[in-house]
């Protein structure tokens, strides 16, 4: 069967990586990664294919194909290193726009209107330049986060 991706492990990326295995420090997903590479080394001999060691190691079969493909294109220490998630987007409602909108969602409704509905808070909100755009799902969660009700 022809691979893609050859992992011929050195003694020296070898005791690295026993290094990680015993290491309490390491996370999971490190470990399984190390293992990984361990078991489809081809310099120790035939090593098993991608969908046993997927099931040995507790891992789906793309896990150990993006590990293979992570040693051979960018080395050992990239394979072998924690990987955070990317961080999302700050919020865009910060502490003082959100106390505002709380005050005006306590204020009185605007004439014409029995009481504030998030769709006539968040028109106000953007015709009194409070924020420059603001969605009525965001003005809802804000108002919620406060168990303020319109009703």
């Amino acid at each position: 069967m022809n691979r893609k991706y050859k992992i011929d492990l050195t003694d020296e990326s070898r005791s690295k990586i026993q290094e990680k295995l015993s290491s309490n420090a390491a996370p999971q997903s490190v470990k399984k990664r190390a293992n990984i590479l361990l078991l489809s080394d081809m310099s120790i001999g035939n090593p098993m294919r991608q969908s046993e060691i997927a099931a040995r190691c507790g891992v789906s079969d793309v896990t150990v194909f993006n590990t293979l493909r992570d040693y051979c294109t960018y080395g050992l220490e990239y394979t072998l290193t924690y990987k955070r998630m990317k961080t999302t987007n700050p919020p865009i409602v910060t502490g003082d726009i959100e106390a505002r909108i709380v005050a005006l969602a306590c204020g009185k409704a605007p004439e014409g209107f029995s009481r504030w509905t998030v769709r006539l808070l968040t028109e106000k909100i953007v015709e009194l330049n409070i924020i420059d755009e603001i969605s009525r799902e965001t003005v809802r969660t804000t108002l919620k986060k406060h168990n303020l009700s319109l009703i």
